[in-house]
């Protein structure tokens, strides 16, 4: 095995090594983020402004996924260039780990759930772990570097009547030697991240416990009936929890230990509220069904989602606290801190759908979407609106503090576009000359759909077959039955609100406060 190739290896598995301990570490405080997931926060709230686009439009609901990987690939990459710079002078890698995991406690410390002495420790035992790590196996691959000197290879005098005279020196660190000690240090840093990672699982799942259920909410929502039209491909009406979409800034969901938490109404209110989630749960409960949508949500996009929602009036709870007539905006923060902020004046519509909301399609919230609490507003993008993993709820002035996103390029006010998208036939699909389903959904949260049209080729506008609704809050469901002739098609699809404005058909970007235009398929016709 070449040089080169040792110094890589011993690199990587002393990197492994860090990280694995700094994991180790956070056992002490399982429910806090690691060190490599602050630096992962860290990252996107740098450059999650230039970057959310791209990575949504990339990797899509996968974009955390792809964030982690990516961590973790960076992290590794910096093992064989450490090694590379210990080799040629004794103590070059040792600063650059020390510098990194200062680094990493740093961005530790930026983060609101961090818990300090366990940042401080793991930052200390990884740099230690590492380092260790890496001089031991540069030692043993036959890679030792003098105090202030070049490479020396170490050797051993050869055994007694080997050779004649010992005129040249064995060199150590064969290439058995290497495999079995980089097998054995792999193992042993496989093992200890596997436990750190089985233990900070068990320990979370125990700690942050998510109830079985919520109590009933005292008016549940009226879900109509499946329209006569359903047809395979047509999205429920109610999107299944597991299948709505996620997209945040935390790459991973926070822990919330219940007992621990409570949302506070503060800032230019009459009293300060502090609420467990004990006495968000002993409260009357309704449930509405609201449509969500991600203002980055392209034309015929599958960011939004439909679905019950059960929580507090936010109202009511605003009534309490006795909201100051100069407050003009309202801030939910959550428990990383991530913050978004709308308008008052948008509670000033009675039928607005605004909850502190406690569950999801019947069940308490899950917790990727927000668990124990969240804020749930209809008609409003969630990037200025839907704060997850609520923790405070900030009476401000529009003047006095922007939201996370409106710092990196986003509308400060963000009401939810009439979107429309067709579902059926999927794009360049084959289908058979005849009646042909053509099926989507449209929405305009607050304003509701009076009317959904579709077009093929270009020719007169169609209007298509609305589902029934609970509300003006929520999606509908639209259906075409079209004559199909052979050959290849193009089909168009718009909507209008319930205040009679009718989609443009120019296509614009979703930043700064969302996606335009009509949502086309083509297809392509056989004859029977």
């Amino acid at each position: 095995m070449t040089r080169g190739a040792r110094t890589t290896l011993a690199g990587l598995l002393a990197v492994a090594a860090g990280l694995a301990t700094t994991e180790l570490v956070n056992l002490a405080g399982p429910t806090r983020p690691s060190l490599l997931l602050a630096v992962q926060v860290w990252f996107i709230n740098t450059f999650g402004g230039a970057l959310k686009d791209l990575a949504v439009a990339l990797f899509g609901r996968q974009d955390k996924v792809a964030l982690e990987i990516g961590a973790w690939l960076v992290a590794l990459a910096l093992g064989p260039a450490t090694a590379r710079l210990e080799v040629r002078r004794r103590g070059a890698g040792a600063a650059v780990i020390g510098v990194v995991s200062l680094l990493g406690v740093l961005a530790a410390l930026d983060h609101p759930q961090t818990a300090t002495s366990v940042a401080v420790l793991a930052g200390f035992l990884g740099a230690a772990a590492a380092l260790a790590t890496l001089w031991v196996l540069l030692d043993r691959f036959g890679l030792r570097v003098a105090p202030g000197a070049g490479l020396v290879l170490r050797t051993r005098r050869p055994r007694s009547g080997a050779g004649t005279g010992g005129a040249v020196g064995q060199v150590t660190g064969t290439r058995r030697e290497v495999v079995l000690w980089g097998l054995g240090t792999g193992a042993v840093i496989v093992t200890a991240g596997a436990v750190a990672k089985g233990l900070g699982d068990s320990v979370r799942r125990s700690r942050a416990v998510i109830p079985e259920t919520i109590p009933a909410p005292a008016s549940p929502a009226s879900v109509p009936p499946a329209p006569p039209f359903a047809t395979p491909g047509l999205s429920p009406y109610i999107t299944p929890s597991e299948d709505f979409y996620l997209i945040d800034t935390s790459p991973d969901p926070p822990y919330v230990v219940t007992d621990d938490w409570t949302v506070r109404i503060t800032g230019m209110v009459d009293r300060e509220i502090e609420l467990s989630y004990a006495d968000l749960l002993a409260r009357d409960l309704v449930e509405e069904v609201v449509t969500l949508s991600c203002v980055s949500n392209e034309v015929g996009g599958d960011l939004v989602g439909n679905a019950r929602w059960t929580g507090v009036l936010l109202r009511d709870l605003l009534a309490e606290a006795g909201v100051h007539a100069d407050a003009t905006q309202l801030v939910g923060e959550a428990v990383d801190g991530f913050t978004a902020g709308f308008p008052t004046s948008v509670l000033d519509d009675p039928d607005r759908t605004a909850l502190v909301a406690v569950g999801m399609n019947g069940r308490p919230l899950p917790r990727a979407h927000g668990f124990p609490a969240r804020l749930v507003i209809s008609g409003l993008y969630g990037y200025v609106s839907a704060t997850k993993w609520l923790s405070e709820i900030r009476l401000t002035t529009l003047e006095d503090e922007d939201g996370y996103w409106i710092d990196r390029g986003w509308a400060k006010e963000a009401p939810v576009k009439t979107q429309s998208r067709i579902d059926v036939p999927r794009n360049r699909a084959n289908v058979t000359a005849g009646l042909v389903p053509i099926a989507g959904v449209a929405w305009a949260p607050n304003r509701g759909i009076s009317r959904v049209e579709v077009r093929i080729d270009g020719g007169r506008w169609i209007e298509a077959d609305l589902g029934r609704v609970a509300s003006d809050d929520t999606w509908v469901q639209w259906h075409v039955g079209w004559e199909a002739e052979p050959g290849d098609h193009e089909i168009e699809v718009r909507a209008t609100d319930g205040d009679g404005e009718t989609q443009g058909e120019e296509q614009v970007a979703p930043i700064p406060d969302g996606a335009e235009g009509w949502h086309s398929r083509t297809v392509r016709v056989a004859a029977p």
